[in-house]
């Protein structure tokens, strides 16, 4: 059985989508960034942490991930309130970000993991856009405050990477883990 150590509805449509049967465990990990630690360092911590947190039965995996996005030297996570995420799109605006998602598969005592990234490039975007975008609610649960596969979806002029790693999980990624890892995609 997979067990994905997530509350995010992102990641459970993607695997859905994919045809990754699986089953959803929320871990109860406190997500902050400690001093030092570079975005790719945090993002491969807490998808570790994640997986580490949840009781699984021999033989099952165990799949977390964590996304954040860079831009410049700011770490972008999601947004507190309407204001955070205009702070965040007006840093977006125009410019290339990138996407981080740290992915940690683990099957007892076996980890497997990896950071997968991908470059964005936003179009410039006017105040009045900013805002209006910011009050639609869409970006309060996202990284970097906003949904490539949503109403943001109109100002990304170009994507180099994995686009489900900027909607929260690089399935084929996760793909290659689970084959490696042994699953067997055959089970009924």
């Amino acid at each position: 059985m997979i067990i994905l150590a997530s509350q995010s509805p992102r990641r459970r449509e993607i695997l859905a989508q994919a045809g990754i049967p699986f089953v959803v465990r929320v871990p109860g990990i406190e997500e902050s960034m400690a001093e030092g630690e570079s975005a790719a360092e945090y993002v491969l911590r807490l998808a570790t942490d994640k997986a580490a947190a949840i009781e699984a039965r021999p033989g099952d995996y165990v799949l977390a991930a964590d996304t954040t996005v860079v831009c410049g030297e700011s770490v972008l996570e999601k947004p507190h309130s309407e204001e955070d995420a205009a702070r965040m799109l007006r840093l977006l605006s125009g410019r290339e970000h990138e996407v981080l998602t740290g992915v940690c598969l683990r099957q007892g005592e076996r980890v497997w993991q990896g950071v997968e990234s991908t470059r964005v490039r936003f179009a410039a975007m006017t105040e009045e856009e900013i805002l209006g975008y910011a009050r639609s609610g869409e970006p309060l649960d996202k990284a970097g405050g906003y949904a490539i596969q949503g109403l943001a979806s109109r100002y990304v002029e170009g994507i180099e990477g994995c686009y489900f790693n900027v909607v929260g999980l690089p399935v084929g990624r996760v793909y290659r883990m689970l084959k490696e890892a042994g699953y067997s995609f055959t089970r009924g």
